[in-house]
């Protein structure tokens, strides 16, 4: 199965060692409907702040990240900070919302997707609610995502025989970028690979999403944060400070 960046130039961003692809949701949408079509295969990513920080100090997750074939810019920090660097993005796609539209299309066109990560109820729920909202039938599969090292083949295996054209990982970064770089061969007969990092959660109803006005400017991390303030003000504090910090930096560095 060829991968689509072989039959496709697509203009890209360059900026703090991390490529992002200028494309909105409907082309997203649309080279994702034609790879299926023509049976070739799309590994995906998306990137926001924080893993754009990450990425600074994990060549395994720069690599795994800068290999794909799409990478899209979830984070409106990412839209905003292209912008400052005078490299404009034509929109935020956002990975949760790019999923949804994608099972939506999955449906239209008797395509089937596999589920994997997250706790075992929460991607059962997830599994039950497509069901039930579009039909059985566009479940090729499910399973969690905890799992001991020495399982990840047998995973992989399990996919790609499932039958699935669409695979949504839902997983934390790094070990969801890496498991698809790593078995994106094994892979090779699911024509779109995924990470969606905390979405099954969202689209379970286990966690709330922010607001579409926080959404649209910047502060979904921010109702992200209030939800469990504990567990994120690392993430999000820490790491939303770095990233100013490396976007103001590589502006400094571009206008000596």
């Amino acid at each position: 199965m060829q991968q689509i960046i072989t039959s496709r130039k697509l203009k890209t961003i360059q900026f703090i060692n991390t490529t992002i692809h200028n494309l909105s949701m409907k082309e997203t949408l649309s080279l994702v409907e034609d790879t299926i079509d023509k049976k070739q295969q799309i590994h995906h990513v998306v990137v926001n702040a924080g893993k754009i920080v990450q990425m600074q100090n994990d060549e395994q997750l720069r690599e795994s990240v800068n290999s794909s074939d799409i990478i899209n810019a979830d984070g409106q920090a990412v839209v905003w900070a292209a912008k400052l660097l005078n490299k404009p993005l034509k929109e935020r796609v956002a990975g949760i919302d790019l999923m949804e539209n994608l099972v939506a299309l999955a449906d239209k066109n008797n395509y089937k997707i596999f589920l994997f990560g997250a706790k075992e109820e929460v991607v059962k729920k997830v599994a039950e609610g497509y069901s039930k909202k579009y039909n059985k039938n566009i479940i090729a599969g499910y399973r969690n995502g905890y799992y001991n090292k020495e399982d990840e083949l047998e995973i992989a295996n399990q996919i790609a025989t499932s039958g699935a054209q669409m695979l949504f990982v839902a997983i934390t970064s790094p070990k969801k970028e890496n498991y698809l770089f790593k078995y994106k061969n094994q892979l090779n007969k699911v024509n779109f690979i995924m990470g969606v990092g905390g979405s099954f959660d969202v689209i379970s109803g286990l966690t709330k999403r922010a607001p579409r006005w926080m959404q649209n400017n910047g502060l979904e991390w921010f109702y992200r944060f209030l939800q469990e303030p504990k567990r994120m003000w690392k993430r999000y504090l820490v790491g939303n400070s770095k990233f100013i910090y490396l976007v103001f930096k590589e502006k400094l560095s571009s206008s000596k």
